[in-house]
């Protein structure tokens, strides 16, 4: 078995050769730290990677598999933290000059229980400043490239844990999801990423904009994810938006087929533009669920834009971050935050009440229509991926990154679970991605479909940054 070899694997394929002896964490770990120095100049994807941790943490779980004692099924498995996470040891500077460089003296939520379940931490992965936008790039470490084209971005906010999901950089890559962050990367690169339930998947600190954002992962396949939220999916007293039932097992019953799953497909949600070779591989998709045994009707949950809602949310949190940095920290926030922070200056706090009864009107819509739904079908992005440094493709109208984001949001502001599967590429050979998105507390429910596709249709992943380059 060659470093190459397990530098591919999932961490279902690592777990069964550390038990038989065949391969260690620690080869499996070198093989992760081996892909990351090959591929990592090109992407940038990592922005700080703990070798001597990793290593160490790597031999010890290798003790423990060898005495027949591992502390999880991923006990080994390399993974990586989103740098908007606090892992101690290394530092967290969240994209921002305003961060000190310090190391970190304690482990946010999914890092103690990555850390408890044996997991082995690579390093911190690429965000823009705060995960403020839906492209990765910051005055600190500059910009994540899209691993199969590097001139393109790969999304964001978890832009850099997408991006080494798409190389594997690593088996398990940690994002968060405010507005979009984990689906939208995961469209962009090719590779599954699953937003849980609000509350499913404790977080601490809060996030920015603290009633939206959700911890969960960015993997090659459903499986993988199933895996790590087994770990991360746990009750955390920190988070004061926890909330407890999540299932005892998250991929309970993952191979099961789709008869009897009633799903509504909406190309474009009523109201958005959808490039037309991402509208026919998204259709093809919805004709391959069919096959599996699905029921597709198409039909729209029939609300408008949530855009407003979701800006009033967003700019109110750019503007808190604003509002506690000094004059000299304002000038190194990025210009983008602080023209959101400043248009949110002028809104009232009944602008924020409305905001908000607007928000759960749509929340008790989407409920609503999952009584009669089980799963809600959408392209996940309706545009292919742009130019790197850029916050909207350049040479269009657009002003913001919400404008081609349509898709996402609504999910955050009724907090339901949503993913991203890769479902083929358009005639840039660009990756395209649906998006599956279910009621609250449906999580397995999503994973299982997510599951029944890829499964049928595997995905197609990059073996070297920019590939067509190779022929």
């Amino acid at each position: 078995m060659s470093n190459t070899d397990l530098g591919l694997m999932d961490a279902g394929q690592l777990a069964e050769l550390f038990e038989s002896g065949e391969a260690s964490p620690l080869e499996a770990t070198r093989a992760a730290l081996d892909r990351i120095d090959r591929f990592n100049e090109a992407v940038n994807a990592y922005v700080y990677v703990d070798r001597e941790g990793a290593e160490d943490a790597a031999k010890q779980s290798a003790r423990r598999w060898g005495q027949g004692k591992p502390l999880s099924p991923i006990d080994g498995v390399p993974a990586s933290l989103k740098d908007l996470t606090s892992v101690a040891g290394m530092p967290t500077r969240e994209g921002s000059l305003t961060t000190p460089e310090t190391p970190g003296d304690y482990d946010a939520p999914p890092v103690s229980r990555l850390r408890e379940a044996g997991a082995v931490m690579l390093g911190k992965t690429n965000t823009p400043e705060f995960g403020w936008k839906a492209v990765t790039d910051n005055r600190v470490f500059g910009a994540t490239c899209n691993p199969w084209d590097t001139r393109l971005t790969p999304g964001g906010s978890s832009g850099g844990a997408a991006a080494a999901a798409a190389l594997n950089m690593g088996v398990l890559h940690q994002g968060g999801d405010s507005g979009g962050s984990i689906r939208i990367p995961s469209a962009f690169c090719g590779v599954f990423g699953m937003m849980p339930t609000f509350g499913w998947t404790p977080q601490w600190p809060p996030a920015k904009m603290t009633t939206l954002s959700s911890i969960g992962p960015l993997t090659r396949h459903p499986r993988d994810a199933a895996r790590m939220l087994n770990v991360i999916g746990r009750y955390d007293y920190h988070d004061p938006y926890a909330q407890r039932g999540q299932p005892d097992d998250w991929g309970v019953d993952l191979d099961c087929d789709l008869h009897g799953l009633r799903i509504a497909y909406s190309p474009d949600l009523g109201y958005a533009e959808v490039n037309e070779q991402i509208a026919a591989r998204v259709e093809e998709a919805a004709k391959k669920l069919e096959d599996l045994g699905a029921e597709i009707v198409e039909i729209h949950p029939g609300f408008e834009s949530p855009i407003d809602i979701f800006r009033k949310l967003w700019f109110t949190a750019s503007l808190e971050i604003y509002s506690l940095c000094d004059d000299k920290g304002k000038e190194l926030l990025d210009p983008g935050l602080v023209d959101n922070a400043r248009t949110a200056e002028h809104w009232s706090a009944l602008d924020m009440f409305h905001a908000l009864s607007a928000r759960a009107r749509l929340t008790e819509r989407l409920e609503h229509f999952n009584r009669d739904y089980h799963l809600v079908m959408t392209p996940s992005v309706p545009i292919e991926p742009f130019e790197i440094n850029h916050q909207v493709p350049p040479g269009s109208d657009m002003r913001d990154w919400e404008e081609w984001a349509q898709f996402s949001y609504p999910f955050n502001l009724s907090n339901q679970p949503a993913c991203s599967i890769p479902c083929g590429f358009t005639d840039a050979g660009l990756p395209v991605g649906f998006q599956l998105a279910g009621g609250k507390f449906d999580d397995v429910r999503v994973l299982r479909a997510a599951n029944a596709y890829m499964d049928a249709h595997p995905a197609r992943l990059p073996t070297v940054p920019d590939p067509a380059q190779y022929g």
